[in-house]
């Protein structure tokens, strides 16, 4: 099994890079599949290195990568529940940290899960429902980001519909203060982080 690649990016594409692996004009180009940041941050000339996960099927190798092991694993937990193949699990990895995925799976928030493109409510219910145990750090304890109260998940909700990304909105939320309570105030200081 590949578990990871080395090289030069030759090409990339929204959702892929192609990587050449090999000396330098007499390499193999790779293409793969990766979230949509990795492909928008690289370069073309750029080194790269991504930890890759080959799907081998009857009728195609494919071949998906990611800059840390912690993304890896993830994908890999995602691609172990029923009626998650890989479009869907590099779907949730784009839209959504490792870690803003550990703590919607370990504080059962299907809802936040559902965000992803391609996950119904179902899907992420079942998500969430396997995962929750697999997602605990060896201490016990579940690794992630706080709990997401009730206010900073209708703060995330207004700011995705006013058109930023989950992540971006849980980003925002992440960083308020503690002092501020109920659903306006903390609206308020979020978009302020934008105008920044």
């Amino acid at each position: 099994m590949i578990r990871s690649v080395r090289g030069t990016v030759l090409h990339q594409g929204k959702g892929y890079l192609v990587i050449e692996v090999g000396s330098a004009g007499g390499g193999v180009g790779l293409k793969v599949s990766t979230p949509e940041a990795i492909s928008l941050q690289a370069q073309q000339g750029d080194q790269i290195l991504l930890h890759t996960y080959l799907q081998v099927r009857e009728d195609a190798l494919s071949l998906y990568g990611f800059t840390s092991n912690d993304e890896l694993d993830m994908f890999e937990l995602l691609l172990g529940v029923n009626g998650v193949g890989p479009r869907v699990a590099l779907a949730a990895l784009s839209t959504l940290s490792p870690d803003a995925l550990r703590s919607a799976i370990a504080n059962e928030q299907p809802e936040l899960v559902a965000r992803i493109p391609g996950v119904g409510k179902r899907t992420a219910q079942k998500i969430v429902l396997d995962l929750k145990d697999k997602v605990a750090s060896p201490n016990g304890a579940f690794s992630g980001l706080a709990n997401i109260t009730n206010a900073d998940s209708e703060v995330i909700d207004a700011l995705t519909g006013l058109g930023y990304s989950i992540v971006e909105a849980q980003r925002a939320v992440q960083r308020l203060p503690k002092e501020a309570v109920g659903v306006e105030e903390r609206l308020r200081l979020a978009l302020s982080q934008f105008d920044q």
